[in-house]
């Protein structure tokens, strides 16, 4: 009897250790029960230990490196090492005195950053495609790609180019580096943090005000409605649409595109707003990454409202050391197409995400070389329609090479729109899936609300009863569970 009490006590202990180890079948996410057992846990320490500025830098340091181990596995090692090498070779960088061993350090430290990300995202890329030009039998290399590589990479070459361009000084401590740079909100998914932005905010150790922590509750709870109400729910149809395009209509396959338009920017802003929600909690401040993007009349426009840390990122870390625009009207035009290429294939290790970056870089230096004649052109409701209109379409049918299973899929997505529509299957479709029609048209509808009202209502939550809030939260929570599929799946910027 009591050898059977003592095993099933160590079943349950075995079973709890599980719970806490690493899963590559679960792995941590926002929106998994596990991550808010744990941050409520780790949220009354935090604040107790916010008195001293190194306990907290300390206590959040480990949260973070153990939050990537749910994430990552043992590649929580690499950060660690990473963080040692950029470290270690930014003060070298800083005292160093002929410009030109500044410059060979900088390289190296971002030759070692790009050299580790080329190896896990884009070996097998690279060994396909030669092994397709010298017709070899390519047998591709067992690399499995550490979740966020992409983002904390980014965030280790800005710190390291800032140090050699004296924006900066470097971090007198490792472990302040090392917080910055595995800050677990911002880890696996952005936003792209910057060095200048964010280390002084880790000096100050400012504690969150009444307004910061309901306000970042509000962003928390959007962003989960957004992920894991709205995305998921959509994704569903969606899915359909892209893993059989074949066995479709137009009107159906149209559906599945905007669908996808809405569903990636649900996906990857509601990801953004718990982040940006669960550090301002924290007291920190990362920056706005979305800003109701589909109201951009261009693409300029849409590429300063879209992942904005990225574009950001791109423009001050490539396009402008290109060259930018400072050499006349064609080498602006070529470094443009340049920055989206190299953004479309930070997205992936595949033609179609060059192809779809490529694009992009293509539409904005049509609108560049447009633009003298577009500013003549008087600035009323049509032209303001048309103008959304054309940069809404182009920039959902590219979506379509970005979700599309490979580039022929893509053509025949687009081809099954345009040859094989039909108006009259509308109402058809409105009847077959109401409650899918019914969520797109209200998403549609709050995202092109002007942002002074999102605004306007995240302050009236925060001043609300905490009766109230407590309902919003509860009702909430209802919704995700009413619409949720069996399974959590994960954000779709996990993959880059």
């Amino acid at each position: 009897m009591m050898d059977k009490v003592l095993s099933d006590i160590m079943e349950g202990f075995g079973n709890v250790a599980g719970l806490f180890a690493y899963d590559p079948k679960a792995p941590m996410l926002f929106s998994s029960g596990l991550f808010w057992i744990l941050f409520i846990v780790f949220l009354p320490v935090y604040a107790f230990l916010k008195g001293s500025r190194w306990k907290m830098v300390l206590f959040v340091v480990c949260f973070s490196l153990y939050f990537y181990y749910k994430s990552s596995g043992l590649f929580f090692l690499m950060l660690i090492g990473t963080s040692l090498v950029d470290w270690t070779l930014s003060h070298l960088i800083y005292k160093a005195h002929p410009r030109w061993l500044r410059l060979a350090l900088m390289w190296l430290s971002v030759g070692i950053s790009l050299s580790i990300l080329g190896y896990f995202k884009y070996a097998n890329f690279f060994l396909w495609n030669w092994n397709q030009m010298v017709e070899g039998n390519f047998q591709p290399l067992d690399v499995i790609l550490p979740v966020g590589i992409s983002f904390y990479t980014f965030q280790s070459i800005s710190y390291v180019v800032d140090v050699y361009k004296k924006r900066i000084s470097p971090t007198s401590s490792w472990l302040d580096y090392l917080f910055f740079l595995s800050f677990f909100p911002a880890l696996v998914a952005g936003p792209i943090v910057r060095a200048d932005y964010f280390l002084p905010q880790i000096r100050e150790n400012r504690r969150a005000s009444y307004n910061d922590i309901w306000g970042g509750l509000w962003l928390v709870i959007t962003g989960v409605v957004k992920k894991a109400l709205i995305a998921d729910y959509i994704a569903q149809y969606n899915d359909l649409i892209f893993n059989d395009p074949s066995l479709y209509t137009g009107v159906q396959t149209l559906m599945g595109v905007l669908g996808y338009t809405m569903q990636i920017y649900c996906d990857f802003s509601g990801y953004s707003d718990m982040a940006i929600g669960i550090a301002l909690i924290m007291g920190f401040r990362l920056g706005l990454n979305f800003d109701s993007p589909y109201q951009s009349r261009n693409l300029t426009e849409f590429w300063r409202r879209w992942h904005i840390s990225l574009s950001s990122w791109l423009r001050d870390y490539v396009y402008i050391p290109l060259g930018g625009n400072r050499h006349g009207t064609l080498r602006t035009y070529i470094n443009n197409f340049l920055t989206m290429l190299i953004g479309g294939l930070w997205h992936g290790a595949a033609w179609k995400f060059v192809f779809w970056g490529a694009m992009h870089g293509i539409g904005l230096a049509v609108h560049k070389a447009c633009k003298p004649v577009l500013v003549k052109i008087p600035d009323n409701f049509i032209t303001v329609f048309i103008s959304w209109a054309f940069t809404f379409i182009y920039v959902s049918l590219l979506w379509v090479f970005f979700r599309a299973n490979d580039f022929s899929e893509s053509i025949l997505i687009i081809h099954n729109i345009f040859v094989d529509f039909h108006w009259n299957q509308i109402p058809q479709f409105w009847e077959a899936r109401p409650a899918w029609c019914i969520m797109m048209l209200t998403l549609i509808a709050f995202h092109f609300t002007p942002r002074s009202w999102a605004d306007g209502v995240q302050t009236l939550f925060v001043r609300m009863n905490w009766v109230i809030k407590l309902i919003v939260f509860m009702i909430a929570v209802q919704l995700v569970i009413e619409f949720m599929s069996e399974e959590v799946a994960p954000f779709i910027y996990f993959q880059f």
